[in-house]
């Protein structure tokens, strides 16, 4: 066990969306009448996670493109439930706007905010998971980040599925005992059972414990396609038709659902901002904005924890 502080990456949509969904409009509106609910939630779970974790080192990620080309060609349905009727993503309208301003508040206080062109909030928080130096903690909400956690690193997830306030801190034996497979197995499980929220249609008839008693078995989803031309390999009949009428989704879907972990990103700052690096333009966006709460004990939690 490492006695060095962590590097905390940040799904910066995942909480986003969540602190919108999470707190009333009503609650939290800016003088001129405008919702910052998005806003001042992200940057009250941002303060809750540096004062609860410690971590010396912070990177939020962002999506440069939500549905990259490359994974839809391979997947077509690949989020396509999600998509507006005019293109783009389906984002609340009142959310829409907030996304600058959160990301000119992180600005002002010197934290870093990063995307890559053609890659999703995922694969940044993959790359910098896979090169930056450990301990690392992801926080987000998305469950395909369980494939990132690998005890040697170390690297853990810190799932917000429930909230910030309630976060389940996740290392390979929390992925076992939730889905039954390893972590390093999670891609190809996720693969198999399928995802609804993200367009994966995995495969029919094949339901999470299956899935589980299949990697558990094989391995990994190469071993599984590999034992189906081995007519010794204990298939029960139904369940090898189910695999071999999937067999072109199965071709694809891991390379979907596996995050990238080579994504080229600028060089960071990844270190913690013990003050503001632009206090005057902060002061003037919380004032501004009605942010001042929020910003103030984002800007405490990094002071004290620097």
């Amino acid at each position: 066990m490492t006695d060095r502080r962590p590097l905390l990456l940040v799904d910066a949509p995942s909480l986003y969306f969540r602190a919108y969904f999470g707190i009333p409009e009503s609650a939290a509106r800016a003088p001129d009448g405008s919702p910052v609910n998005a806003v001042r939630g992200f940057l009250d779970m941002l303060a809750t996670l540096v004062r609860s974790r410690r971590p010396d080192r912070l990177v939020c990620a962002l999506d440069s493109d939500w549905r990259p080309a490359w994974r839809v060609a391979l997947l077509p349905s690949y989020k396509a439930h999600r998509v507006a009727p005019a293109g783009g993503e389906v984002v609340p309208d009142t959310l829409v706007p907030q996304v600058p301003l959160l990301l000119d508040v992180l600005a002002a206080i010197g934290i870093p905010a990063i995307g890559a062109d053609g890659y999703e909030a995922d694969d940044v928080l993959g790359t910098l998971a896979a090169t930056q130096p450990g301990p690392v903690e992801v926080a987000s909400g998305d469950r395909d980040l369980f494939q990132l956690i690998d005890d040697a690193t170390p690297v853990r997830l810190l799932y917000c599925g429930r909230g910030v306030a309630k976060l389940e801190d996740c290392d390979d034996a929390a992925v076992r005992a939730k889905y039954g497979v390893p972590a390093a197995g999670y891609a190809d499980f996720a693969a198999l059972r399928g995802d609804p929220s993200d367009g994966l249609p995995g495969v029919a008839g094949v339901g999470e414990k299956t899935a589980a008693r299949l990697i558990e078995r094989y391995g990994s989803l190469a071993g599984i396609l590999a034992a189906l031309d081995d007519p010794t390999s204990g298939f029960a009949p139904g369940l090898r038709t189910k695999l071999v009428a999937a067999l072109d989704y199965l071709a694809v879907a891991p390379q979907v659902v596996r995050v990238a972990q080579d994504v080229a990103l600028p060089a960071l700052d990844t270190r913690l901002p013990s003050v503001p690096v632009d206090p005057d333009h902060l002061f003037t966006l919380a004032e501004k904005w009605n942010l001042a709460g929020s910003c103030r004990r984002l800007v405490d939690a990094l002071a004290a924890t620097t």
